[in-house]
Formats: structure tokens, sequence, C-alpha cells
């Protein structure tokens, strides 16, 4: 009871707006609920600051809302479609992670970026937004500025990402399937490619998600390379062991979940009607939490963090676009 009385504000304040943004897309299409929401949940908290007691329904929004949305998700898609998008776009995926963090430690030096946080803004870009910064935070043990700095960084370029990709892609004449591989290896947070690939279409969205999953589930890998590398370097300096490390604290439970409603789906146990209504539910509680996506956004906050970060997640994130484009369009996937 307590804990949905401190998460009741937020709740009603991210769901009104996620309500009036799901019905100026429905009126207006090619925009969209989700960039409705995100740009009306920035513009609250910028002009009028969003009361200090909304703050964890909000957070619960972006978070598990997203996380059930995606799951819901997979009630529409067979798991061959899983696993065909999964390993035709896996090699994308590598080579953007690969040059993400060869961006993020190159220009990282020539701006004078802490390692530390110039780790965090490639991981972030890289992987997975805010989740991945959050997994690797604790193994390479950075400062809590250096995460609020990495965080503000990255949750700019996702809002970017939603309002300028969909175009570009329209622009670039990608098909659905190219635009979901781009959108899915080059749009930083879950949420952002989401959206980002909805708004294009739901063939795009559909592809988009998943691509986005599978470069989700790096996290693990890379977490454990990292706390490998940080326990060895710690013992050859100091002479002392490595903090430990768990997968269970790092691992994105909610795919499975995503997998076991594919499953279901491939199985046939749901209707066609259920399904109209699982596809409804899951467009909106996209919109809920891009809405609060949006009220979370404190642009002061964001100019407070600095020039040089923010320079430095700009250019790792055009580096990752470009490549994503490259290598689709070399391997004939765009």
């Amino acid at each position: 009871m307590n804990g949905l009385k401190s998460l009741g504000p937020g709740l009603a304040l991210t769901g009104v707006i996620a309500a009036v943004s799901y019905g100026l897309g429905l009126l207006f299409p090619l925009i969209g609920g989700s960039v409705f929401g995100i740009v009306i949940g920035i513009l609250v908290n910028n002009l009028w600051r969003k009361p200090q007691n909304t703050w964890q329904g909000i957070r619960f929004c972006s978070k598990k809302v997203l996380q059930w949305a995606i799951i819901l998700l997979g009630c529409r898609l067979s798991l061959s479609e899983v696993w065909k998008t999964g390993t035709e776009t896996f090699a994308v995926m590598i080579v953007t992670l690969l040059f993400s963090f060869a961006a993020a430690y190159g220009f990282g030096r020539l701006l004078r970026i802490p390692p530390r946080m110039a780790t965090l803004i490639g991981a972030g870009t890289g992987i997975c937004g805010g989740s991945a910064i959050a997994a690797i935070s604790p193994v390479i043990e950075a400062e809590e500025a250096e995460i609020a700095y990495s965080i503000s960084t990255i949750f700019l370029f996702n809002i970017v990402a939603v309002l300028v990709f969909p175009a570009l892609g329209h622009a670039l004449g990608l098909s659905d399937a190219g635009f979901g591989l781009w959108a899915g290896t080059a749009v930083n947070d879950t949420s952002s490619v989401v959206a980002a690939g909805y708004a294009f279409s739901t063939a795009a969205g559909d592809y988009a998600t998943i691509v986005k999953l599978t470069r989700t589930t790096m996290i693990v890998p890379i977490a454990i390379l990292m706390a490998v590398v940080v326990g060895w370097n710690k013992k050859r300096e100091a002479g002392t062991e490595g903090g430990s490390f768990s997968i269970k604290q790092v691992f994105p439970w909610f795919i499975l979940w995503f997998l076991a409603a594919s499953l279901l789906y491939t199985l046939g146990l749901f209707g066609e009607q259920l399904l109209q209504w699982i596809h409804l539910a899951a467009q909106f509680m996209i919109v809920v939490a891009l809405t609060a996506v949006g009220l979370s956004a404190d642009f002061r906050q964001m100019t407070a963090t600095g020039v040089r970060p923010m320079i430095l997640g700009l250019i790792v994130w055009v580096v990752v676009s470009v490549t994503g484009y490259a290598v689709g369009t070399l391997t004939g996937q765009m």
C-alpha cells in the first residue's frame, strides 16, 4: 500500500499526459503518440518543474512499464522471427559496439574526458543507454558525478533520436527492415529505439525491438570482461583482489519474459481478438514510458555537465550511426 502511495502521484501525472499524447497521436499519426509524449513531458518538466513526489512513479513508468510493453510486443512475434532477426543482425551489432568503445576511448583522450566517464559513454551509446551505464558503473567503480554526467549525455541524444531518426530513415529511402536494423543498432536507449521504430512503421518497430533486445544482452559479456580487467589491474597494481561480480545483477531478465511471450504466440495460444488488445495495450504503454522519459529530462542538469562530455557523446553517437548504416549497406541489409 505504501509502495502504491509513493508511486501514485507520478503514475497519475504520467498517465494523464500519456492519454493526451496517445489521442494526439491518433489525430496526427505521422508524428505519433510517443513523440507527443516525450515533447509534452519535456515541456512540463522544464517550464513548470514536476512535483518532487512524482519522481518515483515517473521512474517506474520509464523502466518497468517499458519492460512490460516489450514483453507484450513479444506476443506478436514468433520465435523463428526473433531468431532469424537476431542472427542476421548480430555482425552489425558487434561492429558498431567495437566502434563505439574505440571512439569513446580515442576521442575521450583528445577531449581529456576521464577514462571511466568515457567508458560509460561508450557503453551507454554502444549497448543500452542508461541500463548499460547503471550495470557497468559499479564494475569500473565510477563516481556518482561521472555516472550522472554520462546518463545526462546519453539521455540528450535519446531524445534527439526519437525526433530525428524516422525522418532520416524516410529521407534515405530505407525499408522497414533496414530502418529497424539502423534504429536498433544506432539509437541508445530501448525506449527510444521502440519509439523511433514504431514511428517509422509497425514492421520497422518489430524489427528494431528484436535488434535492440539482442544488443541489450551484450551488457552481460561486456560487464564480465570489464570486471576481469578491473580485477586484474587491481591485483597487479596493489596486490589485492578485485571486487565481486554478479551476472544476476546485470542480466536484463525481462528479455526472457519477451521470449516466453513469443513462445506462446508461436504455439498459437493467442486469438486474433486478444492480439488486437495486446497491440493496443503495448502501444499505450510505450507512450506512457516515453512520456516518463520526457518528464525526466532536465535541461538545467544537462547543461551543468559541461560541454566536453556532450561533444564526446555526440561524436560516439555519430560514429555508431554511420557505422551501423555503412555495415548494413555493405551487407545488403539496408
